[in-house]
């Protein structure tokens, strides 16, 4: 699972992105919001309900939320989860026949008898693990000239993983000798939440003092102290300790908990119905977006407003495997999902073709499937970021929409500064920063990534399938990419995923393949035309 982040010079810190957006003072669910209306750079959602949607009927459609874990009994989901109703609940049977116990809000592919697995490894270190099985007593003087490429290669992934290990323990020195420092001077200022006007009247005595209090005195303006530290500080701490114990660690291996037999791809039937896992937060986000209770007058508003969420878990804290991935597409199709939301995405993946395979299945069955982008600030027309169509057929890249995410500006700033993009990978774009939705505990939360501009996406997606049932999924993709707000100016960000990078400014048409943002009220609009077969009832 990409996780997006930002790195500033003091002591080499590393702060996570929970707040780099936090001196936008946005509504909640500005997503859904009009830009010529409302000034703020949505997706025309409120607009479309208001003009087009009112007194008309729809057709409940599922849309699968492919992730972490969603909370099932949140106060803005309860009443939209798809509920299996061939199924019945808590006697231990397979009623339905489909391979799964109790499967009554979706499946968890990672997990089994023993529990849930939370932490993982990434896809490079799972690789890593296998080669050094295999070139274990190999030297570049004793390599066989038929084995030579793939130890090449591994050579390649070990490098990789060394370098990346050895710069989450710098960051991870650095944040954690920032935090002692800013303790101390916190300490001297006196107060437990001090503002940016007390750190600009602090007077510092060492050079890092000096830092600190220039640091603070400029976040401090977009949020409290207390957000600060626990946003940028002990999420900070969390984040860099898990990659250095979990995910860059060769030794670590959770896969027992599920139970399966890794090397067995076609395995299909392993996992449990906790559709909620250890750490839901991602998941439950992203199921808020797309479909939130409206009608309830609680929390948020998701832009369908007739889907059933169905929760499939494939993605751990760390890299989801393909194997996973592709049982939870198949799932998902094989239960009545029409929209599947995938805000998941890695640098390498173990077996692409199961998963190319599972995207044809989904195209075969009129399945739309959409995907985060990734928030490595990079190209992905050149740089890998699985899963991709690169090497798919025509018929599953028409069902399949990639999307980047946007800021709520109407200006260089609208490109999010941390998201993926592509000319030809990267179909569209959507809001993505500071989005604020559902989280466990019945709690709410902002959150900034392509993996919100995704939801924002299959949320439409589900929504011109409720109200245009006979659109297929190669349609309602067509008509989401052709009814975009074009943007027809250039977007500033830095290259790479340092903020020290060097400034670039292009055309937003050069980002993605529409060149625009998209725009429910337009989608709808342009959802009426297709045809006297596919108007809504």
């Amino acid at each position: 699972m990409n996780t997006n982040k930002i790195c500033k010079s003091i002591f080499n810190i590393a702060l996570i992105s929970a707040l780099p957006f936090a001196a936008l003072a946005q509504k909640p669910n500005w997503q859904n919001l009009d830009l010529k209306t409302d000034t703020t750079f949505g997706i025309s959602t409120e607009k479309a309900y208001k003009e087009l949607l009112k007194g008309k009927k729809s057709t409940k459609v599922i849309v699968a939320v492919n992730d972490g874990g969603v909370e099932a009994v949140h106060e803005d989901l309860k009443r939209i989860m798809w509920v299996n109703p061939k199924e019945t609940a808590g006697n231990g049977k397979d009623d339905d026949n489909n391979g799964y116990i109790d499967d009554i809000h979706g499946w968890n592919f990672i997990g089994g008898a023993k529990g849930s697995v939370d932490h993982e490894t990434l896809e490079l270190t799972r690789l890593v693990r296998r080669d050094q099985a295999r070139f274990a007593n190999v030297t570049d003087a004793k390599v066989t000239e038929k084995d030579k490429k793939d130890y090449e290669a591994f050579k390649l992934l070990r490098s990789d993983l060394e370098q990346k290990l050895g710069e989450a323990n710098q960051n991870l020195a650095g944040l954690n000798g920032f935090k002692i420092a800013l303790d101390n001077v916190v300490k001297k200022i006196g107060k437990t939440n001090p503002t940016a006007e007390d750190f600009a009247n602090f007077k510092p005595s060492t050079n890092p003092e000096s830092r600190i209090q220039e640091v603070l005195s400029d976040e401090l303006k977009k949020s409290t102290f207390a957000e600060f530290y626990d946003s940028q500080i002990t999420e900070g701490v969390k984040y860099y300790t898990e990659q250095i114990e979990y995910n860059f660690n060769v030794g670590y291996d959770p896969r027992s908990i599920v139970g399966d037999n890794q090397n067995n791809e076609t395995e299909k039937n392993y996992g449990n119905n906790d559709v909620t896992g250890p750490d839901a937060g991602h998941g439950t986000h992203v199921a808020g977006i797309i479909a939130a209770d409206r009608t309830n007058k609680l929390g948020i508003l998701g832009v369908a407003d007739n889907v059933a969420i169905m929760g499939v878990r494939v993605t751990p804290n760390g890299d989801e495997r393909d194997k996973d991935v592709a049982n939870g597409i198949r799932y998902a199709v094989d239960n009545g999902a029409k929209v599947i939301n995938m805000s998941f995405g890695k640098a390498y993946s173990w077996n692409k073709a199961v998963v190319n395979d599972a995207m044809k299945y989904a195209a075969s069955k009129d399945v739309l499937i959409v995907q985060a982008a990734g928030n490595e600030n990079k190209d992905i027309d050149t740089e890998n970021n699985f899963p991709n169509h690169k090497d798919l057929d025509e018929k599953t890249i028409a069902s399949w929409i990639t999307v980047g995410a946007s800021g709520p500006k109407d200006d260089e700033t609208l490109k999010a500064s941390f998201s993926n993009f592509g000319k030809t990978q990267v179909d569209v774009f959507a809001p993505g920063v500071k989005i604020y939705s559902s989280v466990p505990g019945s709690k709410y939360k902002n959150q900034n990534g392509t993996s919100m501009a995704s939801p924002v996406v299959a949320g439409l997606a589900g929504l011109i399938r409720s109200y245009y049932p006979k659109l297929t999924a190669a349609q309602v993709k067509e008509i989401i990419v052709k009814s975009v707000s074009k943007v027809n100016h250039n977007v500033s960000y830095k290259k790479g995923e340092n903020e020290d990078g060097e400034t670039v400014s292009v055309p937003f048409s050069e980002l993605c393949v529409s060149g625009g943002i998209v725009n429910t009220y337009n989608a709808l609009k342009l959802a009426a035309t297709y045809g006297s077969k596919s108007t809504a009832k």
